[in-house]
């Protein structure tokens, strides 16, 4: 058949059939990789004829906690942190609890010939910084807990959880220990 300008017809030379996935869009090229499933005829939006296709069902996005990979590294580095922060917090709450042992210590480590003097705010805070790294450790730990789970890299909170509760905990040891007046004088000279 030709039309009035003399050309052939598309109908005379059937398109030949797709054999390699080239009329698939990039999408369903991915999808048919991914999962091969039985071949079934449905017609094609853009052509006026049928073409074999795969009918696929929607798949889950790769995002879901089920989706993504475990990571036995991140796991064994997470718990050995948590368990380093642990032996930490058991070593050093009691040490703060007897603050004024503590402040003595520190004072002849810092080369300080005095003693310390200032032991009922040093008690008081000695208490408040076992408890800020009691805290800390059991906050940084059910972090830590609920990331992994969540099959989320988490190898950093332990980190991030020691540094915060170290700062915080300097905190309340450094208000007794800059209001004795023996700590106060040596730093003056």
């Amino acid at each position: 058949m030709t039309d009035p300008t003399g050309s052939s017809t598309h109908a005379e030379t059937p398109r030949p059939r797709p054999q390699y996935g080239e009329y698939a869009s990039p999408e369903e090229q991915r999808a048919r990789i991914q999962q091969p499933e039985p071949a079934s005829v449905s017609p094609h939006p853009a052509l006026p004829h049928t073409v074999p296709s795969r009918a696929h069902p929607p798949t889950a996005p790769a995002t879901t906690a089920a989706a993504r990979p475990t990571r036995a590294a991140d796991r064994i580095i997470t718990f050995a942190l948590l368990v380093y922060g642990l032996v930490t917090v058991v070593s050093a709450v009691p040490q703060l609890w007897d603050f004024s042992g503590f402040a003595q210590t520190w004072m002849q480590v810092a080369g300080i010939d005095a003693t310390f003097t200032n032991t009922a705010q040093g008690e008081l805070w000695g208490r408040i910084g076992a408890f800020v790294f009691i805290g800390g450790w059991m906050l940084t730990a059910l972090l830590s807990w609920v990331s992994l789970r969540a099959r989320r890299l988490s190898w950093w909170i332990p980190l991030v959880g020691a540094i915060v509760t170290f700062i915080l905990a300097t905190v309340c040891l450094t208000v007794p220990l800059l209001g004795d007046p023996a700590i106060v004088a040596h730093f003056a000279r």
